[in-house]
């Protein structure tokens, strides 16, 4: 089961690594991580995206939660919450019809070509993970992807409901 975990901790040297490290004790696969300082400078949120089974799983979050540097912790996939990411893609656009077809599916995933060169068109798009997994498989189909990187899932809580102090 796929699962997003938020975690609230102090920006501290060795942090990050600690709680990577009961993942990789565990033989747990991250998919993605982010991590960026909070509204206030002193306190850090990771998102760290994983698949496995919940008992392992919570075995992990009880383990984290236990960290000297973690405030909270949260498994956002158990209740209603936004998902993002973002990703930029460098594609092959030699021609008139490429280029077209480019910014029309651009255009249709509601996307942004954020720079262009003599044949490679730089493409953004910001959406959960299925949206940009379709975005990319529509647009391999008419181009050729020449790179591509993703932000890594973040997420929110809908509502109330917020991970602070």
């Amino acid at each position: 089961m796929r699962r997003i975990l938020a975690i609230l901790l102090e920006n501290e040297p060795g942090s990050l690594s600690r709680i990577v490290g009961l993942f990789s004790q565990r033989a747990f696969n991250i998919e993605s991580l982010t991590v960026a300082p909070t509204e206030d400078a002193s306190l850090s949120r990771i998102t760290i995206t994983t698949i496995g089974d919940d008992r392992v799983l919570e075995q992990i979050v009880k383990q984290v939660n236990k960290l000297i540097d973690v405030i909270k912790i949260t498994d956002l996939t158990e209740r209603s919450h936004v998902e993002r990411e973002i990703i930029l893609l460098k594609v092959l656009a030699m021609n008139d019809k490429s280029r077209t077809e480019v910014k029309r599916i651009t255009d249709i995933f509601r996307g942004s070509i954020v720079d262009i060169g003599k044949q490679i068109y730089t493409v953004e798009l910001t959406g959960d993970a299925d949206k940009i997994n379709a975005f990319i498989t529509t647009l391999s189909h008419e181009t050729e992807i020449i790179e591509s990187v993703r932000s890594g899932t973040v997420g929110i809580a809908r509502g109330e409901k917020a991970l602070r102090i």
